[in-house]
């Protein structure tokens, strides 16, 4: 970007800063009742959700009355933590917002596990989830947290979308996964990929590997397995939107949930994911046993399968708390450190081409003080 004299510098500042408040006091109002909006349940969904749910209780008894043998317990615990991965390393860090690249290898890798998740296809996962940042808690994110936990939990899933999740969710630029192979490939395969992956296959292993009863399996290392996943994930919508701290960002509904954080392998660091949501860790401090999907993109990296890295300066941080967080954030002059990487000069967002004029000249004078 050519260089600007210091009077339209402070002139984009201000304007951007006085378009940030207006959308802090916008998304501060209470949610009102949009009378174009009339909720229509799908009952597939609804009787797909009965199901897994009770089928799911019966998993939970087979094992806790020792019927089912352990091994297929440990079993369906790592074939959720990959499947987790898929969703978490692969749709969101690496899809979704691009704040880091991939060989082949890995993406294909990631894509066979975010299959394995059920989901919904990566490209259908990605176009909902930068929907939701681009439109967080409005009529167009298919999750507002603003109609309640069981909405923004399960709910949204049970019903139809708000004609502004189409309407605005056609805006959002999809052109590069339309350019990647492999998303392409699953998303043209996935009816049929998705049921081998996600519920035959680890139903037949613990049988043919070990010997476990078939309907054992069935209810345990695949509908169990399946059903509490989904839980962990939809807590990212629901109870990270709700419950915790803003240690960056005291105005919007994102928070930070410790708890969230380690059901979902580190998705819970929410508050600074959705201030930051270009950083590959999508969190800030803690180790690797509240973010484990870091420790996958750092494994990768370290083996020359992942590269770019996308993160956030210390200074930038550390100007974004004191600017706007809830006083919650445990940095001290002497404790700088939160033990990761963070480059000079970082890169800014995810390449976003709805990014406008105005912010992208903030960026800029943030990014010239942070030098």
């Amino acid at each position: 970007m050519a260089a600007m004299s210091g009077a339209p510098l402070l002139l984009a500042n201000a304007t951007l800063t006085s378009k940030l408040q207006d959308d802090d006091h916008r998304h501060a109002e209470p949610l009102k009742k949009n009378r174009d909006y009339e909720w229509q349940v799908v009952w597939r969904n609804v009787f797909a959700f009965v199901y897994l749910h009770a089928a799911a209780l019966y998993g939970f008894y087979l094992m806790f009355a020792g019927k089912v043998r352990g091994w297929t317990i440990l079993f369906g615990l790592v074939f959720a933590l990959m499947a987790g991965m898929g969703v978490t390393a692969g749709a969101h860090r690496l899809w979704a917002h691009r704040s880091y690249k991939a060989r082949w290898p890995l993406r294909l890798f990631l894509a066979l596990m975010q299959t394995m998740a059920f989901q919904n296809h990566i490209y259908e996962w990605v176009r909902d989830h930068r929907v939701h940042h681009k439109f967080t808690e409005t009529d167009a994110d298919p999750h507002n947290a603003r109609r309640g936990f069981f909405f923004s939990h399960i709910g949204w899933l049970m019903v139809r979308k708000h004609k502004d999740v189409f309407e605005k969710g056609a805006t959002v630029d999809m052109s590069d996964l339309e350019k990647d192979p492999i998303v392409m490939f699953q998303k043209k395969t996935y009816m049929v990929l998705m049921p081998l992956l996600c519920f035959v296959i680890p139903a037949w292993i613990p049988c043919y590997f070990w010997g476990e009863n078939p309907w054992y399996s069935w209810y345990v290392a695949s509908i169990t397995r399946y059903t509490v996943a989904l839980h962990f994930t939809w807590l990212v919508n629901s109870a990270a939107h709700i419950w915790g701290n803003r240690p960056y960002d005291k105005n919007i509904g994102a928070t930070d949930n410790k708890a969230v954080a380690i059901c979902a392998f580190g998705e819970g660091w929410h508050n600074y994911h959705h201030v930051f949501p270009w950083d590959y860790k999508a969190a800030e401090l803690g180790n690797y046993s509240t973010n484990l999907s870091t420790a996958l993109i750092d494994f990768a990296a370290k083996h020359g399968l992942a590269y770019d890295l996308k993160t956030v300066s210390a200074e930038m941080i550390r100007q974004r708390v004191n600017r706007t967080g809830d006083g919650s954030h445990p940095w001290t002059k002497d404790s700088q450190e939160d033990g990761h990487y963070h480059p000079e000069n970082p890169v800014w967002g995810w390449e976003d081409t709805d990014m406008t004029e105005e912010e992208k000249q903030f960026a800029e004078i943030v990014h010239r003080k942070t030098e």
